[in-house]
């Protein structure tokens, strides 16, 4: 974890968005920085509350809380402390999203969590942080839930995601389109999973290997690159070795030498070319599907506005394509307007149920609504079922279908349940084998 000192409780009347006062601030330095940016610590609070992220992120002094745990927790998230001979902001938090091992590597849920919170939280800091001289950089520190399961046995853990960003670096990551920058700006900065240094590689399944627990000054890494008006600084040295440079696998970038995507002994040249191999056999890209989405967001935009209201579409997540086992795939987001009697029902009840009398009758419009490009592998449909209750909670039903058996579907040619077989069904991101007749 990021250190800090002593906190106490600051706040008004309302005991809202708590911030730390500056008298209870061990050291001289992180008091002053307290009480010089007292104003923008509440504010940038209050400006996390309101964000919208796809699942709840609590800020909180201690990071790996339970859910239940999270509301009566400390939840100043924001203060400033020492960390690596540095001063920085620290943003720490629960992220309650629970991602499942079986489909998204350690690599691929870093990832994620750096786009759901981390990115958006830079894009605001400029705002309450013009031209701070006064402190090093900004560190984020998030944890969030990771589901593992076997045939005997399922298991939920947790993981610590934390990045450490200049201030120079954290101002421009967010503003930077091209991956290959932003991979640059990584390399630039300090990153630990679960404690450990760990080379975050973007829209990759796998990370670069981190053979350096102390890494070196990149060596001119933005030598290469298009420049982008906010410039690169140097990371801090901490070591004084220089190791030789090495290929970002499939560009002209330099790697900073703390991050290998193979062996130290390989060369330049050997990188190079198997990289260029990989890349020649490899799926699609998170950047294919970026470039997708833009070619059809017109589409897109009528087909949520059509689905909202035929489709039982939910605003707050519109149609996207998004990457599941190397292909491309539509995200649609729909609420099935049936409760579900929690107490008398199983997961496997609820699925079957949703699929069969919710999403299955309106497959065949929805396919006739799906825009015709050739990338596309298939649907990925999440209902949202209610429970008939007193209490705000459902569940998040995943049915992940290839366009072939959906078609096939649409044409009366398969069945419900061929359909399903062909397809993977998730629960609240745990995939479960659904028997539709065995278990209505």
């Amino acid at each position: 974890m990021l250190a800090a000192g002593v906190l106490a409780l600051f706040c008004g009347s309302n005991l809202l968005l708590a911030q730390v006062s500056p008298d209870e601030v061990r050291g001289p330095q992180l008091k002053a920085l307290e009480k010089t940016y007292l104003t923008q610590l509440i504010a940038l609070n209050h400006e996390i509350a309101a964000m919208k992220f796809p699942f709840l992120f609590m800020p909180s002094r201690y990071v790996g809380l339970d859910p239940k745990d999270q509301q009566g927790a400390d939840q100043r998230g924001l203060e400033f402390v020492r960390f690596h001979d540095r001063t920085i902001l620290k943003i720490s938090g629960n992220y309650n999203a629970a991602f499942n091992a079986d489909l998204l590597t350690q690599n691929q849920r870093a990832n994620r969590v750096l786009d759901d919170i981390v990115v958006p939280i830079l894009t605001v800091l400029p705002k309450f942080f013009p031209n701070p001289t006064d402190f090093d950089a900004f560190g984020f520190e998030v944890s969030y839930h990771v589901r593992r399961h076997s045939q005997r046995y399922g298991f939920e853990g947790k993981e610590n995601l934390v990045l450490v960003f200049n201030k120079e670096n954290a101002f421009a990551y967010p503003k930077v389109q091209k991956e290959s920058r932003r991979q640059e700006i990584l390399g630039a900065s300090e990153v630990f999973l679960d404690g450990k240094e760990f080379g975050l590689a973007l829209g990759e399944r796998d990370p670069f290997m981190v053979e350096d627990v102390a890494k070196t000054q990149p060596a001119q890494v933005s030598a290469t690159v298009e420049k982008d008006p906010t410039p690169l600084p140097q990371k801090e040295t901490r070591s004084s070795n220089q190791a030789p440079s090495v290929r970002l696998p499939g560009t002209d970038q330099e790697l900073p030498p703390g991050l290998r995507p193979t062996r130290a002994e390989e060369t330049v040249n050997a990188i190079k070319k198997s990289s260029q191999v990989a890349a020649s056999t490899a799926g699609p890209s998170k950047a294919d599907a970026d470039a997708l989405q833009g070619k059809l967001q017109p589409q897109l935009d009528a087909l949520a506005k059509e689905g909202s209201a035929k489709f039982h579409f939910v605003e707050y997540a519109p149609p996207s394509f998004a990457l599941f086992r190397d292909q491309i795939y539509l995200q649609l987001t729909l609420r099935n307007p049936a409760p579900f009697d929690k107490s008398a029902t199983s997961i496997y009840k609820r699925a079957a149920q949703s699929f069969d009398l919710f999403l299955a009758p309106l497959l065949k419009d929805l396919l006739a609504k799906t825009p015709d490009a050739q990338e596309l592998a298939g649907l990925d449909v999440t209902v949202l079922d209610q429970f008939a209750s007193n209490t705000s909670s459902s569940e998040a039903l995943e049915y992940i279908c290839p366009l072939s058996p959906l078609r096939q579907f649409a044409d009366y040619a398969i069945t419900n349940q061929d359909l399903i077989n062909q397809s993977v069904v998730l629960v609240n991101g745990v995939r479960i084998s659904l028997n539709l007749q065995q278990v209505e």
